[in-house]
C-alpha cells in the first residue's frame, strides 16, 4: 500500500477528500510492446512521494525525482529506454503548476510512444499537518507560518491533478511497508505477475477506505455484537464466523460474491488491470465484515489468485495509529489459506 486551521479551511478540505469523483482509484493499465510506461508521481508534501519513488525504483524503474517540469520534454526525447520510467513531480519546483502538469499529460497521452499515468499520494490534512508539526518541519508553501496554512493551499493547488489520478494512493494510515506493498501490487514490472485482490473490511462510521473497485454491505447478516459471549471477539474467530454463517442468506451470498469475483478477474487481467481492491463494510468493522473477508480470501487463494486482507478497524484496535508507524495490515493470502487449513481460530 513512500514518505494524510481553522474551521472553515478544515471543512473545505474534508468536503474535498469526501468527494466520490476524486477519491477513485482507476486503475493502473500495462502499456503495450513497444510503448514505454512513464508514471508522474505527485501529491501533497509529506504524503510520501520520495519514497514512493524509492519504491518504483526497486521495482525496475528508471526513477528521477524534482525534475523541471521544463526539462520533462528533453528527457522523453532523447535515447529510447528499455526500463519503465518514473518521474517525481515537486510543487516546490519553480515551473510547477496544475495547469502545466495537465498539459503535460494530454501532450503525453497523444505521443504514441508513451502510456502516461498519474500516481497521487493522498493524505488526510490532519495527518499531514501532524507530521510537519512532530517532525518541526516548515511547510514548503507557508514558510513563514503555521504547516495548516500550507497544507490548505497544497490542497487547492494539487486538486485539479488528483481529480485525473488514474492511481490514487492515501498513505494517511500506512506505514512504509504497507505503502511499498500496496506499491508493489500497482507497478511491479517483474515477468508473470497475476492481477492481485486486496480485501479489505472496515466499518461505515468511519467511512469507506478510499480505492475501493467494488463495495459489499454486509450489514443484513446476523450481528455477533448482540451476543455477550461473542461481542469481544472478532470476525477471524471461528466462533463468530459460525454465529454468522448461521443466518439463512449467508451461504447463498458468500457464494454470490465469490462467483461474482471469480467471474470478473480474469475479464479485468485482459483489460491490463494489476490490482482490484474489494471493501467489506459492516456496522462497527469486527465480525460480519471481517468474517466476509476472511471466506472470501480462502476462496480466491484456494482458486490460486494472488490475494492479501487489511482488517482497517482490528488494525486500530491492536494499536492506535501512528504516523507511519510499523505495524502492517496486509497480510498475504496464501499464509492465511494454510492457517485456515489447519484448523486455527480467526
Amino acid at each position: 500500500m513512500t514518505d494524510k486551521m481553522d474551521c472553515g479551511q478544515a471543512g473545505k478540505m474534508a468536503d474535498l477528500a469526501d468527494d466520490p469523483t476524486l477519491s477513485r482509484t482507476l486503475g493502473s493499465q500495462a502499456p503495450h510492446d513497444g510503448v514505454q510506461r512513464l508514471v508522474l508521481v505527485t501529491g501533497p508534501s509529506g504524503a510520501g512521494r520520495s519514497t514512493a519513488i524509492n519504491v518504483l525504483e526497486d521495482l525496475g524503474f528508471e526513477a528521477i525525482d524534482n525534475l523541471p517540469l521544463s526539462l520533462i520534454p528533453r528527457l522523453l526525447d532523447g535515447p529510447s529506454r528499455p526500463e519503465p520510467l518514473a518521474l517525481g513531480l515537486d510543487v516546490r519546483n519553480r515551473d510547477f503548476s496544475a495547469s502545466n502538469v495537465i498539459e503535460l499529460i494530454d501532450r503525453l497521452t497523444r505521443d504514441p510512444r508513451y502510456a502516461p499515468e498519474i500516481l497521487f499520494l493522498d493524505c488526510a490534512s490532519d495527518v499531514l499537518e501532524r507530521r510537519y508539526n512532530e517532525t518541526r518541519r516548515r511547510h514548503p508553501l507557508s514558510p513563514d507560518s503555521a504547516p495548516a496554512a500550507g497544507v490548505m493551499a497544497e490542497v487547492d493547488l494539487l486538486s485539479p491533478i488528483r481529480a485525473r489520478a488514474d492511481v490514487l494512493v492515501d498513505t494517511s494510515e500506512l506505514s512504509p511497508h504497507d505503502l511499498k506493498a500496496e506499491l508493489t501490487r500497482w507497478f511491479d514490472t517483474r515477468p508473470n505477475r497475476r492481477l492481485s485482490v486486496s480485501l479489505h473490511s472496515f466499518s461505515y462510521k468511519r467511512g469507506v477506505p478510499r480505492g475501493i473497485d467494488m463495495m459489499f454491505d454486509c450489514r443484513f447478516l446476523t450481528n455477533p455484537h448482540w451476543e455477550p459471549d461473542l461481542r469481544s471477539l472478532t470476525g477471524r474467530d471461528s466462533r463468530v464466523q459460525d454465529h454468522v454463517a448461521s443466518d439463512s442468506r449467508f451461504d447463498r451470498f458468500l457464494q454470490g460474491v465469490c462467483d461474482m469475483i471469480l467471474f470478473l478477474l480474469p475479464a479485468y487481467v485482459e483489460e491490463g488491470k494489476s490490482h482490484l481492491a474489494v471493501g467489506f463494510g459492516c456496522t462497527g468493522g469486527q465480525h460480519r465484515s471481517v468474517t466476509m473477508v476472511e471466506k472470501v480470501a480462502l476462496a480466491l487463494a484456494k482458486a490460486d489468485w494472488p490475494v492479501s486482507i487489511r482488517h482497517r478497524e482490528l488494525e486500530r484496535r491492536i494499536s492506535a495509529p501512528s504516523i507511519l508507524g510499523d505495524a502492517s495490515g496486509i497480510i498475504q493470502g496464501a499464509g492465511r489459506m494454510r492457517d485456515a487449513e489447519r484448523g486455527g481460530t480467526r
